[in-house]
Order: C-alpha cells, then structure tokens, then sequence
C-alpha cells in the first residue's frame, strides 16, 4: 500500500459483480491516496468523528481539511442528477448540500462537478414535516411545538467541530440492481434524506477533496440500509471489498451470495461496528498483554471502520507488536519520516522477510494481515510500518483499537445487520474493479 499514491477506483464491471452478489444494489466507489500527512490527517479526523458518537475525547492538533477515502456517484431525484458522496460506515444517515446552503463548498479539485440538489427542481421531492413518523421515530418522540408545516430538522455536529445542519426530504435514489441474470439495470427506490442547508467547519470548505455530501451506512432506522431493508427490497446487510493494489472496489446492500464467510458477534447497543478482538498472533507467537486490553464495555473495544486509513492499537499493545515484526530483521534500524512514520531501509521481499499478523476475535474468527499489508512503500527501497499508537482514549483511560483499510483491503468484508454479525474473507478485489 503506497499512501502517496493517486488512485481512482474504477467503476466494477457488470459480468464481475455475480460473483459476490444476486439481488444487491452496487455502489462502485472511487478513492483517492494522500501523501503520509494527508493520511494521517485524515485519520485523526476520522477518530474525531467516532469518539464524537460514542461519548469519547480525542487527542489531537489543527490538522488539514481532508474528506473520506471513498466516495461513490448515487442518483437523486425524478429527473435523477448525479451527486457525489463519502462512503462512511461510521455515521447513519444520507445528505447532500441544497440550493441556498450557506457556506456549502462550491468546487472540489477531484474532477468532479459538485451540485446542489433542488426539491423544487424534481418531480418527486417531498418535504417532510416534524408531526410525521419518520421524524417522531428518529427523535425517540415529537418535537416539542411541531407544527404541520415546519420540515423535520437534522443536525450533526462530529468530533472535529465540523457540523452540517438541515432538514429531511423524500425523493428518489437511482441505483444499479444486480438482477437474477447476473446483469445491472438502474432501479429507484423512494428515501428520505437530508438536505444540507448550513456546513461548518471542513464540511464547509472548497478544496480538494470537497463532496456533495455522506452516505451513511450505520445501524440506525434512518440510515439508507434500514430504510431499503424496511421497504422488503434488500435485507439488512452490506459488504465491500477493496483493493489496495489497482485501486478497483465496490460496496454492494443485500445478501452476499457467494462465497460464503465465518462471522464474529458485533457488540450490541454500539454506535458503531465493535467487535471483540481476542489477541494477536506474531509468527505462531501470541503477545502477552493484560487480559482486560481490549474489553468492549463503556464504549472501549475494537471497531471495524473502512473509512480509516491504517490501523490503531493501544499503547501496550503497539509497543509489544512492534518488536515481534521487526524481529526477523534485527539488523534493521527504525527512523521517523515525517516526523510519525517508523520506517527502515529495504529491498528484498517483504512478504519473505516479514511475519504474518493475525488477529484473533471471538467465535474462532481470525484476520490475516500479511506483510504487505501493514507496510507501505515510501519510495525505492524505503518501507514504513502502518500500524500506528492509537491517541485516542476512553474516559477511564483506555486506548481504543480502530481497525482501518490497513487490515480490511483485499478480502471481502461482509456487515450482516440481520444476525448481527460481522465476518471476511481473502479476496482478489482486482476482478471486481
């Protein structure tokens, strides 16, 4: 994995998707690599938005604006227009900026055309109002002097500061279905969503890497999933499957047909995707940490979260692994680049040289990290180490474990919401791009 990089992930091909899905509703999702300090950037931010859901502090400085790694095109309104949004499994609903948004961003350096969606300007825009069920069920109860014609608010503040604020509409989202015949044709499917009408903080900026807004695809009733789920079309599952290598990928809604894949429990009542980690595995060598590291109560434990970049481990624990990586190769000498990164000089074959990292979890269920996986090139002959120290903690002091594209690219992920489970697999994501 090259973080320098400029990778696109390109649209799937349609003859491919079958093989993992019947009956889905693809997404094909773009990416874009950053330099080591847009990465890390992008990370701390990240966690900013994660502690924000689940009541934690985040350790941190005034980072550069950056925006999620994935991003996918999803058609919105009768006629549909092309929107472009972040693929986010750490939050739960969909919005998009809407004419007469203040400070919404006006231009993005990506290549793309961002626009503002106009309920006016589609046949099958509707408003929805505070006295209606959607907004009484999202809100655990009426809002207090709702009247009929006042719209359905939303308000999301992240860790980092950065807030969109807006209200609720219905329209039509256009998606690719994945027929019986293992062929695409577009569908539609009436959803709620937001529309953006004031951003702050790095929602509010123009620069490179600005979006028309976020689909979410949390646990919540009123994220995208839930809703197609709710409606019969879909079952409430989702996977993705990407590939740090070329850069192909997609997320796909429904049932994964094929191939099938071992799950772990996901720990209920979580704002996000935990699961419990059991230890980790160096070279047939279990490390040796306190029994109670990567407990899962009061909001600590392990989360599964594509949207960060590298992989983030208390400090025991990164302190314990790192000298069991590099052990193969004790003449190497570790030295910063960037002022964060640990990185050693290297030509040979790292996936020779290196040991595989497993990580075990509960139900018997283990992740293989191969060497290059968790170390990316910096340039010729130079090599990094991607896991990281995690900063940020609990409020009984524990450091969480944040597990990012790092440890998830290249094997298909599958977040089945039906069973609450969670579960992967080893995949070529190269057929799929």
């Amino acid at each position: 994995m090259d973080p320098r990089a400029v990778l696109i992930l390109v649209a799937i091909l349609v003859a491919e998707i079958g093989c993992i899905a019947n009956g889905n509703f693809v997404f094909p999702v773009e990416r874009r690599k950053r330099s080591l300090n847009a990465v890390k950037a992008h990370d701390a931010r990240r966690r900013g938005r994660i502690l924000s859901a689940v009541d934690l502090n985040l350790g941190g400085n005034g980072l550069p604006t950056e925006t999620g790694l994935y991003f996918t095109k999803l058609g919105l309104g009768s006629p549909p227009k092309d929107y472009y949004v972040q693929v986010d499994t750490g939050s739960d609903i969909l919005w998009v900026n809407c004419v007469k948004c203040s400070r919404c961003p006006r231009k993005s350096d990506l290549g793309i055309d961002l626009t503002l969606y106009d309920p006016k300007g589609s046949e099958t825009s509707e408003l929805i109002s505070c006295d209606q069920e959607f907004c009484s069920a999202t809100y655990d109860g009426p809002i207090p002097g709702c009247k009929s014609e006042i719209p359905c608010p939303y308000s999301i503040t992240y860790g980092d500061g950065s807030a969109t604020t807006g209200y609720y509409v219905q329209d039509y989202l256009t998606y690719n279905h994945v027929n019986g015949n293992l062929r695409t044709a577009p569908q539609n499917s009436s959803i709620i969503f937001g529309c953006g009408a004031v951003q702050s903080g790095t929602l509010s900026s123009s620069s490179e890497e600005a979006l028309d807004g976020i689909i979410g695809f949390g646990q919540s009733n009123s994220s995208v999933l839930s809703q197609l789920a709710a409606s019969g079309k879909v079952k409430k599952i989702f996977s993705h499957c990407l590939d740090n290598i070329r850069g192909g990928g997609i997320f796909a809604i429904g049932e994964v047909v094929e191939p099938k894949v071992s799950t772990t429990p996901l720990v209920p009542r979580m704002a996000h995707y935990n699961v419990v980690l059991k230890s980790i595995e160096v070279d047939t060598d279990i490390l040796q940490l306190p029994s109670d590291i990567f407990d899962s109560g009061n909001g600590k434990g392990t989360i599964i979260d594509s949207g960060t970049t590298l992989a983030y481990l208390p400090a025991i624990v990164y302190d314990e692994l790192i000298p069991k990586v590099m052990a193969r190769q004790p003449r190497l000498k570790l030295y910063l680049v960037e002022q964060q990164f640990s990185c050693f000089q290297y030509t040979g074959n790292v996936d020779r040289g290196f040991p595989v990292v497993k990580l075990h979890f509960e139900d018997s269920l283990s992740l293989t990290v191969y060497p290059h996986d968790y170390l990316f090139q910096f340039k010729d002959g130079i090599w990094c180490i991607g896991w990281q120290k995690s900063v940020a903690q609990t409020k009984n002091g524990k450091d969480m474990t944040l597990l990012g594209d790092l440890v998830l690219s290249n094997k298909l992920v599958i977040y089945d919401l039906e069973n609450m489970a969670i579960g992967w697999t080893d995949y070529n994501c190269l057929f799929l791009g």
